[in-house]
């Protein structure tokens, strides 16, 4: 077909565009900023070179990069005098088109280089369809679930950061299994409140089993034995010299602040979740262990389920897809998941898949089975094999609309 590929560099101010004819050669280059002005120039070149040399398409090109490109693409998509052509836009994995660019020799690293390797990869095909949807609800629900992806992150390194430093206030609170959960009620009451560990050691038993019933506010079925465990625990750390430990003091009420800030805005986005959630039909959350959060992740970063041909290119379009590593008569068992997809999306599918394999007896035995064939990282393995064979279900869902109806097993 004869086609105009475009290939454009985003950047927060300004974007580097590259026209390109169907034999490689170079129709043109030029920047534009990025803001609507800058849109609109663009366009008007694209409505000129489609005139004056009558291709029968146009394709356009840029990178994932942040926010930066979400207005300019929604754009090109919207424009009323690009309606009028055949268009395409796709969005490029950053990592793809750098493996491409290392096909060339001695590339200088600039923003017109890049737009002009963008180019050259459209001609070349080999590209992921397009992605995006029509349907503005996507984006909407898109934009709360990914936010809720990075405070969950956050959460995270957060929690890690605290333990380290719990380690040196109260090495064995740390080490230990005191308490069932070290960021529950009662083992943060204790952290708080407690300036040292001596506190602990030297105070009165049934003082320390008041205090730890009240914080646990009766819960314990044996507060007596989680008292003298903590107490043993206490008397069983490393002292700190009183400089360092106000300081860790400091560090972790401060990260207690934190978390607890960050819990609280997850619970906002959850709520928030199932809301937008409810003007999207569906029936994911048909499947037990699936709620509302978890099918909106899924929902908002596949769209629309007939932009795919089959299962297997959703499970690669969320990297839940496996290397080759073949060589004559040999093939490895054992290799690795591939690098690329997308990672929303396959964090979704993998909290989901752990919450379901312990509603759902079908993907807790699949889980097991899978748990049970290696002797190394067998719960990450057995997980991400579950979350695949959860892919397959979510397609014939998703595709089909109808209700999941559990297996005996």
């Amino acid at each position: 077909m004869n086609s105009l590929f475009i290939g454009i560099d985003v950047s927060s101010k300004n974007n580097a565009v590259y026209f390109m004819n169907p034999n490689g050669e170079k129709h043109c280059s030029f920047t534009v900023q990025n803001n609507l002005k800058g849109a609109k120039i663009l366009s008007e070149k694209v409505v000129s070179a489609m005139g004056k040399h009558s291709f029968q398409s146009v394709i356009f090109g840029l990178e994932s990069t942040s926010v930066y490109g979400d207005h300019l693409v929604s754009f090109l998509r919207e424009d009323y005098e690009l309606s009028k052509f055949d268009k395409k836009i796709h969005v490029l994995n950053a990592k793809q088109v750098k493996k491409f660019k290392d096909s060339y020799a001695d590339l200088p690293k600039n923003d017109a280089v890049d737009a002009f390797v963008i180019a050259d990869h459209l001609r070349f095909g080999r590209i992921n369809k397009e992605v995006y949807m029509d349907d503005y609800r996507y984006k909407a629900l898109q934009n709360l679930t990914r936010a809720r992806f990075f405070a969950v992150q956050n959460l995270t390194k957060e929690k890690q950061r605290f333990l380290n430093f719990l380690f040196l206030k109260f090495s064995n609170l740390a080490t230990e299994k005191v308490f069932s959960d070290k960021f529950g009620a009662t083992s943060l009451a204790v952290i708080e409140e407690f300036l040292t560990v001596d506190e602990i050691s030297n105070m009165d038993f049934d003082s320390l089993l008041k205090f730890v019933s009240a914080k646990g506010k009766n819960r314990f079925d044996n507060p007596e034995a989680v008292t003298k465990a903590l107490q043993a625990a206490a008397r069983g750390s490393y002292r700190l010299p009183k400089t360092i430990n106000d300081s860790v003091n400091q560090v972790l009420s401060i990260q207690i602040s934190s978390i607890r800030a960050l819990e609280t805005q997850i619970n906002a986005f959850d709520k928030a979740i199932s809301e937008q959630i409810k003007i999207i039909p569906n029936t994911l959350e048909s499947i037990g262990g699936i709620g509302s959060v978890y099918a909106a992740g899924i929902i908002a970063e596949i769209g629309d389920i007939n932009r795919f041909n089959n299962q297997a290119s959703v499970a690669k379009y969320a990297g839940l897809a496996w290397t080759q590593y073949q060589s004559g008569s040999f093939e490895a068992q054992n290799t690795r998941l591939i690098k690329s997809g997308n990672r929303y999306l396959r964090y979704y599918l993998i909290e989901a898949a752990n919450s379901v394999r312990r509603c759902t007896p079908e993907y807790a035995h699949y889980y097991n089975l899978k748990l049970k064939e290696v002797n190394k990282y067998q719960h990450k393995r057995a997980l991400a094999l579950t979350a695949r064979k959860l892919v397959r279900l979510v397609f014939v869902l998703l595709k089909t609309n109808r209700l999941y109806i559990p297996s005996d097993k």
